[in-house]
This record gives structure tokens, C-alpha cells and sequence, in this order.
């Protein structure tokens, strides 16, 4: 499926890289500049994309990269089927009007930044997937309290809510890294990965274990989890009509290491973007 989706150790290969990622991978729809659009009565014209690695594709081609083409929400590639190309069958003018501004580290704190780029884009139409680096630090002490998850996140939509009257929100729900480990722990490249390379070590540390101590710290993650997606739920509800909550479909995807690239095995591979896609996207929306 990143101050993301303390230490961050495994994050470094994406800062390093980010420097040459125009000429590894796409970024996503936005090559082009979006130019301003009336708020939207039907499909949207504009969309931007806010969040972590997950929603930035990264390693999803099979790198340690960005891969822009294959997320979730801005993603072009075909087999993915992003909200973006969704809405682009429906809506032409939204061709090259779209932009991922998600970030590998990414983590609450930096949502109203995000907003606030979507917000001079004018976008017509914003995804937000955020709160994996917000569980995924060293230890569960330093995961982010839950009152300022929230303040953050009600925050970045305040923002949106201003400066967009009129364009629609999508919240996502945290993908359930929990199951990811229970997916993974008997595995041995996964238990190699997690081990050595400190992916997610709140959770994914001493893989293997079950000591009680390693057994509390994975729960301690899981319920911080849980608790975040409530407080996104909240905050979408309190937003009003014009945002929408995946009420709890990332989490409850299908988890297994067959959707999540087998570098890290821990983002999600075209596969597993592909099922963010289809579980977040809002065919209910009264356009």
C-alpha cells in the first residue's frame, strides 16, 4: 500500500533520491501547472493529492522512488485506475490538472502545508491519506499524542474549507499496518527487510518475537492507529457534506505481501495502490 506512511532511518533512501526522481519515475498527473477552475457542480477539473509515500507511489515500480504514475489518487498509469483517471473518463478538462503534493516523511504536522498548496492551486477536488508516520517512529512513546493528530488534521481541513467553499475532500482511513506484520512475520523476506532495514519499527521491529513486551508494543500501535482514524473520521464529519470519509476501507482492505513491493514490504506495489483506489474511490458523490 512517508519528522510517513524519532527515527526514520528507512526514509533515507528517499530523501537521497528525490533529487533525481524526474528522471527516474513520473509524478503522478501534474506535469502541467493546473490552471483555475470554478468550483465544481459536476465531475471535478482540478484534484491534488495530500499525504505520505503511500499516496506519492513510492516503490511501487519496483525502486526506492517515487513513483507518481501508480498512486492511488493521481496516479496515470492504467492498471491503477486512480481517482484521477477515473474522473478523467467522466471529465476531460481535468487532463494535466491534477497534482500530488504527498511527501515520503510526511506526517500530520505537515497536512496544512499541503492544504494550503492545494488551496492556491484551486483545486476542485482534494484526497487526503495521512497518520502512518505518525505510528510509524522508533517506539510507541513517540507516536504522535492523539489531541495534536487532530489539531493538525483539523487544521489542514480548516484550511481547505476556507480557501475551497466548494471543492470536495476525500479522507482516507491508515492502512492496518498491525495485519501487515501478521502478514508478513513468518515470512523471511519480510522478517529480513523489517529487521535490518527498521521499516516501521513501532510495529514491525523483532518481528518474530512473541514476548509479551513485543506483543503489548504492537497493540499499543494498533489502537494508536484506530485512534487516528477516528479522530479523521470526526474531523471529516465536522467538515460538513462536502467531505467524504472512506468510512474505514483502506483499513480493512485485503492485506497481504502480494500487494506491498518486496523491497521494504511495507508500501504498496501497483497492486495494492490499485486496491486504495478502488476501496477510496467516492462513486457515491453527488458530483
Amino acid at each position: 500500500m512517508d519528522r510517513s506512511f524519532p527515527s526514520r532511518r528507512w526514509h533515507i533512501v528517499a530523501f537521497v533520491l528525490l533529487g533525481v526522481l524526474a528522471l527516474a519515475c513520473e509524478q503522478g498527473a501534474g506535469g502541467a501547472e493546473p490552471q483555475p477552475t470554478r468550483g465544481a457542480t459536476g465531475y471535478p477539473s482540478s484534484m491534488a493529492a495530500l499525504g505520505d509515500s503511500i499516496t506519492a507511489g513510492f516503490g511501487s515500480c519496483g525502486a526506492f522512488l517515487i513513483c507518481g504514475r501508480n498512486s492511488w489518487s493521481t496516479g496515470t498509469a492504467d492498471a491503477v485506475g486512480s481517482h484521477y483517471r477515473r474522473i478523467l473518463a467522466k471529465n476531460p478538462r481535468i487532463e494535466d490538472h491534477a497534482r500530488s503534493f504527498a511527501q515520503p516523511g510526511a506526517s500530520a504536522a505537515d497536512l496544512p502545508g499541503q492544504a494550503a498548496r492545494a488551496v492556491g492551486m484551486k483545486a476542485e477536488y482534494v484526497t487526503v491519506l495521512i497518520g502512518a508516520n505518525d505510528a510509524c517512529v522508533s517506539t510507541p512513546a513517540r507516536m504522535t499524542p492523539v489531541t495534536e493528530f487532530r489539531a493538525h488534521v483539523d487544521q489542514a481541513l480548516a484550511r481547505l474549507k476556507k480557501g475551497l467553499p466548494k471543492s470536495r475532500v476525500l479522507v482516507a482511513s491508515i492502512p492496518d499496518i498491525y495485519r501487515l506484520w501478521q502478514a508478513g512475520q513468518s515470512d523471511p523476506g519480510a522478517v529480513r527487510v523489517w529487521s535490518r532495514a527498521h521499516i516501521c519499527p513501532a510495529m514491525l521491529s523483532d518481528p518474530t518475537s512473541t514476548a509479551k513486551p513485543d506483543r503489548d508494543r504492537r497493540r499499543q500501535v494498533r489502537d494508536r492507529i484506530d485512534d487516528y482514524d477516528d479522530q479523521l473520521r470526526q474531523s471529516c464529519k465536522a467538515y460538513g457534506k462536502r467531505c467524504r470519509w472512506d468510512n474505514g476501507g483502506v483499513h480493512e482492505s485485503r492485506v497481504s505481501l502480494d500487494l506491498v513491493n518486496h523491497l521494504d514490504y511495507f508500501h504498496p506495489d501497483a497492486e495494492g495502490q490499485q486496491r486504495i483506489a478502488e476501496a477510496t474511490y467516492p462513486g457515491r458523490f453527488t458530483w
